[in-house]
């Protein structure tokens, strides 16, 4: 009995003893990586404010600067985490963790997808705020309080249209939002349609009238 013990104590060692090089090497990988990605954040942080992105952005009164801050650290620490990702799976593959190896090369090539949605919905920001403002100031005339109603939903409308495309790009229920994103423009023809023949229906004809009697 004490001699199957032994024989097992000596095996764990000497398994120990065979994976120390191999863990050893796969740690001062993932440290370097770890590093990189850190040290890469940094600097684009550091070019983003060399070059006032945010004051760029905030000059045109779209977008608030500590909104803009906020994306520059998501986008930089996504960033990060893509390098970071790509030392672990060498990390993983020098411990012998083939099949966790799999898992993040798909979630590697899922990445760029979730690059392209921040920024998909940063410009759907910046394109709400335009067209909130374009429509405030557009219909300012007819009063104020429905300037600011027709204001505030076209900022969400637009946001929501936005919610739609990331959520496309993602991946996430991409035929349950286009079946949704087909009804909603069908409605708002419908409703534009409807509208338009019951509540313009004389001034459509009186547009005509004149039009007839400009080419006579």
């Amino acid at each position: 009995m004490l001699v199957l013990i032994n024989t097992i104590v000596v095996d764990l060692l000497q398994r120990f003893a065979n994976f120390l090089p191999n863990f050893l090497g796969g740690l001062i990988i993932l440290i370097i990586g770890l590093l990189l990605g850190s040290i890469i954040k940094q600097v684009l942080l550091s070019l983003l404010a060399f070059f006032r992105i945010d004051s760029l952005f905030q000059k045109t009164r779209l977008v608030e600067r500590k909104d803009i801050r906020v994306w520059e650290e998501v986008l930089t620490e996504i960033l990060k985490w893509t390098i970071v990702i790509i030392f672990l799976i060498p990390t993983l593959e020098v411990w012998g963790l083939s099949r966790a190896t799999a898992v993040l090369n798909q979630f590697l090539f899922y990445l760029p997808n979730v690059i392209v949605a921040v920024v998909i919905a940063f410009v759907g920001l910046v394109a709400s705020n335009l067209g909130s403002d374009l429509v405030r100031h557009s219909v300012k005339a007819v009063g104020s309080t429905l300037s600011t109603t027709l204001a505030v939903f076209t900022k969400w409308l637009i946001i929501f249209f936005t919610a739609l495309v990331v959520l496309n790009q993602l991946g996430v229920a991409q035929d349950l939002i286009r079946i949704l994103f087909t009804g909603i423009v069908a409605m708002l023809a419908l409703a534009g349609g409807l509208a338009f023949g019951l509540g313009g229906r004389d001034m459509a004809a009186e547009m005509l009238k004149e039009l007839r009697n400009k080419f006579k």
